[in-house]
């Protein structure tokens, strides 16, 4: 039987990577993986639809899902999760020192249906009780002017939200423009380390750990999806790339947990492993829909509320239906 041939564009990471060497085969594919940066990935394959598989924002792909004929099915293997209380940056001087004083205030965001901002804003109404109508949002690039959104919105009524295309987040900052910049990047100014941006919280790490642990959602940013025309022609190509994925995973897991040498430059990396397996339990990165059900829910329903989505989503809606039932011997 000949291959099928296939194009794979994703980022660089290692629970990814003996599936793009080919260390773990894809049966009946001959794949072809393209490491691009995420933000170049994103643009091709939204706006032109360049690879037949690809890595996708969880957030934009879910509002085509919404909009009806979508012209990418996914499957649940998601290679990015990021809790997002360290995206809030905020003015050393300003009138933002806790979650409540949110309220009333000027918050920049990238886009309003970037992954990351959907999470952000849901911490916003749903951890720290402020509704999102009394905020005003401005929309802009993160360093660079003339960034814009790319789906569709049906934003909520009474939501205040105005596109500032000249400007960007960080500019803004530091100006005083903004009160607050939601960034899953971190903007310039910080990372240039101006005097008066800081972060909302400076030990995010144990509030995100912390957060993960008592609620079970784990935020998960991108996930895979085909060209629907892909699995359309090959319908058995989405469970075999997806156990494909699945396997690279679990040895990815494997070798962080290996303590005889760290596979990352950190002498206690394989340590941290072992710890982050009590909070997001054995398998680090889980992928499938039950394993990842509260997550998948608590994010269509900020994505609902926020106007991302157009209509209510369940997660067996995101995912092609070979996926979501398995053999049992």
């Amino acid at each position: 039987m000949s291959l099928v041939p296939l194009t794979l564009a994703i980022s660089h990471y290692d629970h990814v990577t003996d599936l793009v060497n080919g260390r773990v085969p894809v049966e009946g594919v001959a794949l072809t993986a393209l490491g691009l940066q995420i933000e170049e990935i994103f643009f091709r394959q939204f706006t032109y639809g360049d690879f037949d598989c690809s890595e996708v924002s969880m957030a934009k792909y879910c509002s085509l899902v919404s909009q009806g004929n979508a012209p990418l099915v996914a499957i649940p293997v998601f290679p990015s999760r990021v809790p997002r209380h360290s995206s809030f940056y905020v003015r050393r001087d300003g009138p933002v020192k806790s979650p409540a004083d949110l309220k009333g205030k000027r918050i920049g965001i990238p886009e309003w249906a970037q992954t990351a901002s959907v999470y952000s804003r849901g911490l916003i109404a749903h951890q720290f009780g402020v509704d999102l109508t009394s905020i005003q949002w401005i929309q802009a690039g993160v360093d660079q002017p003339g960034r814009l959104e790319k789906v569709k919105l049906n934003l909520p009524k009474g939501i205040n939200y105005t596109s500032k295309p000249d400007k960007s987040l960080s500019g803004m900052l530091v100006s005083g423009e903004i009160d607050v910049a939601l960034s899953a990047h971190p903007p310039q100014c910080f990372e240039q380390g101006h005097p008066n941006v800081t972060r909302l919280f400076p030990d995010y790490l144990d509030v995100e750990m912390k957060y993960v642990k008592e609620t079970g959602i784990y935020p998960i940013m991108h996930a895979v999806a085909f060209r629907r025309e892909v699995v359309e022609r090959n319908p058995w190509i989405a469970v075999n790339l997806f156990k494909a994925f699945d396997e690279a995973r679990r040895r990815s897991v494997e070798r962080a947990l290996n303590n005889t040498s760290s596979v990352l430059p950190l002498p206690w990396g394989y340590e941290f492993a072992k710890r982050m397996q009590e909070i997001v339990g054995e398998d680090l990165m889980p992928y499938g829909i039950e394993k990842n059900r509260t997550t998948l829910e608590a994010f269509l329903q900020y994505a609902f509320e926020q106007g991302v989505c157009h209509r209510k989503l369940a997660p067996e809606d995101l995912f092609a239906a070979s996926v979501q039932r398995s053999v049992k011997v």
